[in-house]
């Protein structure tokens, strides 16, 4: 999960909800969990996951198709607070630091995506836009996906 920064002038909350889908497709894509690492900016963004095998070009092309279809599909983007043992029993904590609190956000993508989150969201997935990846690269049990959006 990347620290959210509210000072940062290069956030973008489309960005960031873009980061939830493409998680989430990821995962039903390939079993490999959310990410482990991700710098999500206002132009471009990167994500990683570790995967076993690096994925064919039309594995690619998949992964954007779906990251659109579900951008496209209007889902509302909400937050929820529950405490840190109802939020246990219904997403994973493990990525969670310690001082965390009692009380955990969690941001949900319609009934796509759910997850502890601290930043800031559009309202509905089609505020997000058009997502295209604008490349990848895989070493050593890393996928690495550059992506921006447009309009």
């Amino acid at each position: 999960m990347e620290e959210f920064n509210p000072n940062r002038k290069d956030y973008d909350p489309r960005m960031h909800s873009a980061e939830h889908i493409l998680n989430q497709t990821m995962i039903r894509m390939f079993d490999c969990g959310r990410t482990i690492n991700a710098h999500i900016e206002a132009k471009k963004s990167r994500i990683d996951f570790r995967l076993e095998h690096c994925p064919s070009s039309e594995q690619i092309s998949e992964i954007e198709r779906r990251v659109n279809e579900i951008i496209q599909s209007d889902l509302p983007i909400t937050e929820h607070f529950l405490t840190r043992e109802e939020a246990a029993k219904a997403v994973s904590l493990a990525r969670l630091p310690d001082d965390a609190g009692n009380t955990i956000r969690i941001v949900r993508v319609g009934d796509y995506d759910a997850c502890p989150c601290s930043g800031p969201h559009v309202t509905s997935s089609r505020e997000i836009g058009t997502f295209k990846i604008a490349s990848t690269d895989f070493q050593n049990g890393v996928l690495r996906i550059r992506f921006k959006l447009n309009a």
